[in-house]
């Protein structure tokens, strides 16, 4: 479980872009709106996009470091030359996760800006609890014509 007072481990790169970005970690970021509110969706928005580079910054990790352990067992002279290649399929596997990492960053800065722009938006104070952002509509005025203000440009 996540500690909120505690930093996120180094290999969860997503965690730290939200923590240092918006000052508050994952799981504080979950509670900081009322629920279903236009805030609380992009709040949830932002912590897919984190975990989902964190999980792909772990598979790049990690298969990066076995492409690194076959070519140092290469260079050492501890495994021999496979004629297909050194690194058959790892390489490719490498720079494939290396492509959709950096994709996954560039992702999570524009949710992150989304979300920046949108909480600044919202003059209320941050609620403790998750409630629901709005009542539900009396059966009176569901079938009501709603009442669009004028817009000004």
């Amino acid at each position: 479980m996540e500690n909120p007072s505690s930093a996120p481990p180094p290999s969860a790169i997503g965690s730290q872009m939200v923590s240092e970005a918006l000052g508050a970690s994952l799981r504080q970021l979950d509670r900081l709106h009322p629920a279903n509110s236009p805030e609380d969706v992009l709040a949830q928005l932002v912590y897919m996009a984190a975990r989902h580079l964190d999980h792909l910054h772990e598979r790049f990790t990690d298969a990066a470091q076995y492409a690194a352990s076959t070519l140092t067992g290469v260079a050492t002279g501890k495994t021999s030359i496979n004629s297909l290649g050194v690194l058959q399929n790892n390489g490719t596997q490498v720079d494939i996760l290396a492509a959709r990492r950096a994709d996954a960053v560039e992702h999570l800065k524009a949710v992150i800006h989304a979300y920046r722009q949108v909480a600044a938006a919202d003059h209320t104070a941050p609620h403790s609890a998750r409630r629901p952002a709005i009542a539900p509509i009396p059966p009176a005025a569901a079938g009501a014509t709603p009442v669009h203000p004028a817009r000004s440009r």
